[in-house]
């Protein structure tokens, strides 16, 4: 939820922080030094762009604390007039400046370094603040709806200075029947970290605790069977017989767990359920989606269409069988190469590339990607001790970080522009929008990413005569869409069907929730798939469903915006298109001043309708053919 309060826009700031540091892992190669003072500067992050150093961080810190204790002491006031409202408001914009500043500074120190015992004290003390700053909050939604709403509608247009916070003060009234009084909302505030338990328990058991086995494959080789090791055998051992044992090793490990892995899950769904009810709402994915306000027909309408269209996803899977020559194509053979491509794609060379390929957005937004690519914004290359994956964070007021791993790859390189879009998007709500409006929802963040991702390989497509890199870039391109869309929307899927069993009084049990699971990974892979019992017990592994339920659907939602506004950006005359540039420069440029669906529908997608999801289908069948015609080549 986006709303005008301190405490909730705290809350919103941890949990972006949660989610832009929770990324895939990446298991290439990597690059030829780890240690971090070795990598040039030009290839690091520059954190006095944040700080000068510690002493100025423990300045904002201790203004932080003084800020949380003197904010309580407008409780009472809000009713006097526009000039109490606003000055409430104008803190809280303060301090979500403030903690969003604060936080940044050690924990984007921690995720190039988690070794360093001294950063990780200080971000401890920001963490403990927040958490006592989240109970203090408790009385000021409740006081602001004490209010009248015709009241406060005639303070914010009598009043200047109020005209920022309009939507979030709307926006709150509009949830008016699930914000409950200051007592009750005290009350669910110490419920906080008990609803938090179960997924912390799923955390531990999934990483401190869990065991890999040691296995001998059948080609002699003897590995232990970690996360890393697994993909790595899926992603490049050409012999099916060691990505079976690899499989049965791997997931063997979670079917052991799966009955407690089930009672984790049912407290999660139990935790949701009763949170929903808590605050009048009739189902948990009604309660997850009305924070911004998204209907739960567009959940919906996602979930029928991807499970009644899965044909593109059957075409791939039925050709991968074909071209790898196997008699019994299983899922653990989904991620071997259709064909050798090992081309290096180094850094310096595809910046250029990148922002050579978002032409089509203009020479304002390729002008401000030069400067993001500049010295000090990106995190390059990875170094002992620095976290997996990428992700872009934004901190106000100075500039978006952004960090990779990269190696090289063409997946790396995808990423790259993939995270180049977050960063932009996050440069231009910022610029634009005042603080208490630039944070954009999740709902609209995957739009940018994705985008300049099918820009990007429009621009390789056209740049090659390879048909080997063609359809290895087609292969990255359709893994894509399965990936961000069809899987996604399975988990979604799932997600809901699970859901409804606890709100329907239904067990839930290691049985329910494999048959259930199972039972959607089989519509979607098809008849060329040739089943294993082992993959029903993926649900034990999905880490969003027990940190972020409801939270996976977002990245399918976004995907169909983006192909939407990519298709009307590339086809047309020269009038149609530089309208949907200027529409969609609108989007970035909104940050979070209005519901996400809304911003969709101005920039012109309208995901009321199956038309967006549609097209998704149609575009993954697209390029199945054009695949098929690129092999027939080789």
């Amino acid at each position: 939820m986006h709303s005008p309060t301190a405490s909730s826009r705290i809350s919103f700031v941890l949990l972006l922080l949660l989610l832009t540091f929770t990324a895939a892992a990446s298991y290439a190669e990597v690059p030829d030094t780890l240690v971090r003072d070795e990598i040039p500067d030009k290839y690091k992050w520059d954190f006095s762009d944040i700080y000068p150093g510690w002493d100025a961080w423990e300045a904002d810190l201790a203004k932080l604390e003084a800020l949380m204790d003197e904010f309580p002491k407008l409780k009472g006031t809000l009713s006097e007039g526009p000039q109490q409202l606003l000055k409430a408001a104008t803190m809280g914009d303060e301090l979500g400046m403030l903690a969003n500043t604060v936080y940044r500074y050690p924990g984007l120190m921690m995720a190039v370094d988690a070794r360093n015992t001294e950063v990780a004290a200080k971000l401890q003390s920001v963490q403990i603040l927040f958490q006592r700053f989240g109970t203090a909050m408790a009385w000021y939604n409740p006081e602001v709806l004490e209010i009248p709403y015709d009241t406060v509608a005639g303070w914010i247009d009598a009043t200047p200075a109020l005209e920022i916070h309009r939507f979030g003060l709307e926006d709150l009234f509009r949830q008016q029947t699930h914000v409950l009084s200051e007592d009750k909302e005290e009350l669910l505030s110490y419920f906080s970290p008990v609803n938090n338990t179960a997924g912390n328990v799923y955390t531990e058991l999934s990483t401190s605790d869990i065991e890999f086995p040691e296995v001998t494959l059948p080609s002699g080789e003897t590995v232990t069977m970690s996360p890393g090791t697994y993909y790595g055998i899926l992603e490049k051992n050409r012999s099916q017989a060691d990505r079976k044992a690899a499989f049965e090793a791997f997931y063997g490990v979670f079917e052991q767990n799966a009955n407690t892995y089930a009672a984790i899950y049912n407290g999660i769904l139990q935790s949701d359920w009763a949170s929903a009810q808590a605050r009048n709402y009739d189902s948990c994915v009604g309660a997850a989606l009305d924070g911004n306000n998204i209907p739960v027909s567009v959940y919906e309408n996602l979930v029928d269409v991807a499970r009644e269209n899965p044909g593109p996803v059957h075409r791939f899977n039925a050709l991968r069988k074909k071209v790898l020559g196997l008699d019994e194509y299983h899922n653990y053979d989904s991620s071997i190469p259709l064909v050798d491509f090992d081309k290096s794609y180094p850094f310096d060379d595809i910046k250029d590339w990148i922002v050579a390929s978002v032409e089509p957005l203009g020479k304002s937004y390729t002008k401000k990607m030069d400067e993001a690519f500049s010295s000090g914004w990106v995190d390059v290359y990875e170094n002992e001790g620095k976290r997996s994956g990428a992700f872009s964070a934004g901190v106000y007021g100075v500039h978006p970080f952004m960090l990779l791993n990269y190696n090289e790859t063409m997946d790396s390189f995808f990423t790259t522009s993939h995270e180049m879009g977050h960063t932009l998007h996050t440069m231009l709500s910022n610029e634009t929008q005042p603080y208490t409006t630039s944070g954009y929802t999740i709902f609209v963040a995957e739009v940018a990413s994705t985008l300049n991702e099918a820009l990007l390989l429009d621009y390789m497509l056209d740049k090659t005569d390879d048909p080997l890199e063609k359809a290895a870039l087609l292969t990255h391109a359709i893994d894509d869409i399965i990936g961000t869309f069809y899987t996604q929307v399975m988990f979604a899927d799932y997600e809901l069907q699970a859901h409804r069993l606890v709100e329907e009084g239904q067990p839930i049990t290691k049985d329910v929730l494999k048959d259930l699971y199972g039972g959607l990974l089989t519509t979607q892979l098809g008849p060329a798939v040739t089943g294993d019992d082992l993959y029903t017990y993926a649900w034990t592994r999905i880490s969003h469903f027990y940190n972020v339920p409801f939270y996976v659907y977002q990245y399918a939602t976004c995907y169909a915006s983006s192909a939407q506004i990519y298709k009307e950006l590339t086809t047309g005359d020269k009038k149609s298109r530089q309208a949907t540039l200027d529409r969609y420069m609108t989007l970035l440029k909104s940050g979070g001043n209005d519901h996400p669906m809304e911003q969709l529908r101005k920039a012109g997608v309208d995901l009321g309708t199956p038309a967006p999801f549609q097209a998704v289908v149609d575009h993954l069948d697209e390029l199945v053919t054009q695949l098929e015609v690129e092999l027939d080549k080789l």
